[in-house]
């Protein structure tokens, strides 16, 4: 898709309705959907690409998901909180949310990324729902944020028992049984820019690696990291 199929009215319209939001400034729209890679190699100015808004849209979308499930459980502590919320701005959970309103359509790529099928990459779709989370509070506010929020992300999230667990422990518990030691964790590597990094994770015990987990920082990989290793338990 380029920028003029994308910037007809019924195009805008479509889009709008299905996030259940009308933006004022269109502008602040369209550039949601300008990933950094056709802002490359159509030589625009970087302010044009949505980094920018994904950089305001972490915040937004962070600060939502912590007032929401603050008030959903008055009771939970701040382990519980933190883990759950983990869960919530999560990249599967985001990227998840991001198809649902069929975002990852209306993107804007480079030819690279749309042959490496950049369209449906969690990164890329994660980065790109928070550019839209930012967009709509920059445009309409908190409590229109919240709402959208709430519709795309928040209102689908299934809290049982085992997601709130706390893996690392229960893994830590699990060997200390069994071989009187711990599992030790390493980060194995980093990716994205300084300010959105995602952290890739490992687990070992005895030298032989148990699982892998990324992360938007190293404490949900880590978390990750050692669900993926109880599998082998």
């Amino acid at each position: 898709m380029n920028r003029s199929d994308f910037e007809t009215k019924t195009d805008l319209e479509e889009f709008q309705k299905i996030i259940g939001y009308r933006f004022k400034a269109v502008d602040v729209l369209a550039t949601v959907f300008s990933h950094s890679s056709f802002v490359n190699e159509n030589k625009l100015q970087k302010k044009e690409s949505n980094e920018r808004l994904e950089f305001l849209g972490d915040a937004v979308v962070g600060v939502i998901a912590n007032r929401y499930l603050f008030e959903k459980y008055p009771e939970a502590n701040e382990g519980f909180l933190t883990r759950v919320k983990s869960l919530a701005v999560s990249q599967p959970s985001l990227a998840g949310a991001a198809r649902k309103c069929n975002l990852g359509g209306y993107l804007f790529l480079g030819r690279g990324e749309e042959a490496s099928e950049g369209r449906d990459k969690e990164s890329t779709l994660s980065n790109a729902f928070e550019a839209l989370a930012g967009a709509i509070y920059l445009d309409g506010g908190l409590e229109n944020a919240t709402r959208f929020m709430k519709e795309f992300v928040l209102n689908d999230l299934i809290v049982d028992e085992r997601e709130a667990k706390d893996y690392k422990s229960e893994l830590q518990e699990l060997i200390q049984k069994k071989f009187k030691k711990r599992p030790i964790y390493h980060i194995a590597s980093e990716e994205g820019p300084e300010h959105k990094k995602t952290f890739i994770v490992r687990v070992a015990f005895s030298g032989k690696i148990l699982g892998e987990g990324r992360g938007k920082n190293k404490k949900e990989a880590e978390l990750n990291a050692a669900k993926e290793a109880l599998k082998a338990f």
